[in-house]
This record gives C-alpha cells, structure tokens and sequence, in this order.
C-alpha cells in the first residue's frame, strides 16, 4: 500500500514525461546509433552538453525473460563527441553513468527502490527484490503450489485456492470467473516468484457477514509459485502510458503496445503475461504480443489501479 501511495502522489510526473516522450530528439541522435556497440539497444538521447551527447543505452537482452534487467543495475550510457554546431556524432564511447539522472529518474521512486535494495539481505540468496499485488491464475482444483524453493522439485509448503464464487451468491462485483486468490510477490529468482501474505479470495470484497467460514483457506506465508501461475492489472506506475520499456527505466526504448480489446495499453486491464520483475517494474507482456517492463501492478478485482 505505501508503494502505490507514493504512485498516486506522483501522478504530476506523468504529464511531464508524455511530454518530454513527444519532444523531438536532438540532432546528433540519428548519427550516434551507428555507433551503438552490438548488444544494446538505444534509449532516449537525455542530455547534450555543448559538444558532448548522452544516450541512454540498456543491453538487447533486458526484456529476455531468461535473463531479464534489473533496475538495481549499474546503468551505462553512449557518451558522443559531436560536431561544434551539435548536430553530428563523431565518435562515441560507452561508460558507466556516475549517478542518477536529473532528467529521467524520479527522486520518490529512487527512493523506494533503494529501500528495497537496502532489504535484498533479507531475501534468499540471488533473489531479486520485488514489490506488488499480483494474483494466481491457476485453475486447478487442486490449487497451486506454494514451494519452499524456485524448483518444480522442492518441497510444497501449501497451496492457493483456484478461482472461487460463494455457493449462495456473492456480491454484484463478483468476477465471472470467480475470484482469484491475491499476494504480495517481493522477489524473483529463475523464472519464479517469492511471495507472501496470500488472502482468501474475495473476502476482501465481500460482505464479512456473507463471506463463509467454509471458503477455502490460503497459505499465507512466504514461498515460491511459477511465473507461468501469476497475473496482475497495471497500476500508474507515473510513466508514459500506452506502451512498455525495452529496460526498467523510464529512458529505455519505448515500444506501444495494445490492451486486449484495443487501444493503446492503460490501467484498464493487464497483460497477457508476466514473466520476471525488478523492484517495481514488472517484465511481462501485452495482448497484442510486446514483451517489455511496465512499472506497477496491482491485483485490485473491482477497479482499475490508478
């Protein structure tokens, strides 16, 4: 809840960056991409500073959900030497960006960010520090399994129910489906998901006086479930809408992307899948097929995540 506090309080930067998104790119752009080592992929040309330029650059392979980027990384940049009259590249070379960027990083979600790097020693080893709602949306009877570790083979620490609608009839807002049985996921590791704080499904929503005390019980602890099993809704993650990022930052390539009945995507629904995540941001990917990082998601089932 005080991540998506924090988004609503900074709803004001998203003007900002749809804005900044639509200015035209300098110049000397066009001529420094041919100077983009293999492997990366361009972002946003942030700054010129007389003679020299900076483009924002993240390796190709940042939205691979096999080895997906994290938004605690050292992030580099192509430094370019231009011409005088700042139009042209000459040459460029690539290093290590000294610190955040006044242009492209928000001082509130730096901040969470490092909060959450500073609770990486709390995790297990290797394991990268997340933070939203999701939900599962596994169908099986059975339920789906909540592991001790990221492995098919390790020990089932208990499970989470499949869809559920009450036997007697359940409020007007209820899913057509059901409802879906929502958790915290605070890390990732391997294609799998650390979660904790699993609730009954839809008692949330639901009446308590309504709300039977036959209704099936999650495992509420911490454990591991597939990323395969997980789904979400996007939440303003204050960035610019109607598309993902190729890396999770607000500078990388920017690629539109559409929701499940058309339009470009928005807080309205939630993508096809979701495959890793990095501190706020989640890899996942559109209806229409576009795999790329959105920043916020949310497992609100009544309203959208605003």
């Amino acid at each position: 809840m005080r991540a998506l506090g924090l988004i609503a309080a900074t709803i004001l930067c998203v003007a900002t960056q749809a804005a900044s998104a639509d200015d035209a790119e300098p110049a000397w752009r066009a001529s420094a991409l041919a100077m983009l080592p293999a492997g990366y992929v361009a972002g946003t040309a942030y700054r010129t500073e007389g003679s020299t330029g900076y483009l924002a650059v993240y390796p190709i392979s940042s939205n691979d959900p096999k080895s997906p980027a994290s938004v605690f990384a050292t992030r580099q940049a192509l430094v370019v030497a231009l011409t005088p009259d700042a139009t042209r590249a000459i040459s460029a070379e690539l290093k290590p960006r000294s610190g955040p960027d006044s242009d492209n990083d928000d001082t509130d979600f730096a901040k969470l960010h490092a909060d959450l790097a500073a609770r990486r020693s709390t995790l297990p080893d290797g394991t990268e520090p997340c933070d939203f709602g999701a939900w599962s949306v596994d169908k099986d009877p059975d339920g789906l399994n909540v592991r001790a570790e990221p492995s098919i083979k390790a020990r089932v620490l208990g499970t989470l129910p499949p869809p559920y609608r009450l036997k007697l009839g359940g409020s007007e807002n209820t899913p057509d489906g059901g409802w879906l049985t929502e958790f915290r996921i605070i890390g990732f590791k391997n294609g799998w998901f650390l979660i904790e704080g699993a609730k009954p499904p839809g008692k949330d929503y639901e009446d308590d006086k309504k709300y039977p005390r036959s209704a099936p019980k999650p495992y509420a602890g911490r454990g591991w479930v597939a990323s395969n099993k997980v789904g979400a809704s996007y939440a303003n993650g204050a960035t610019r809408m109607g598309g993902l990022f190729q890396a999770p930052f607000v500078d990388a390539k920017w690629m539109p992307a559409q929701r499940e009945l058309g339009g470009p995507i928005d807080t309205d629904g939630g993508p096809k899948h979701i495959f890793a995540c990095s501190g706020l941001w989640g890899l996942v990917e559109s209806q229409d097929g576009v795999r790329g990082w959105w920043r916020g998601l949310c497992s609100n089932q009544v309203t959208n995540c605003s």
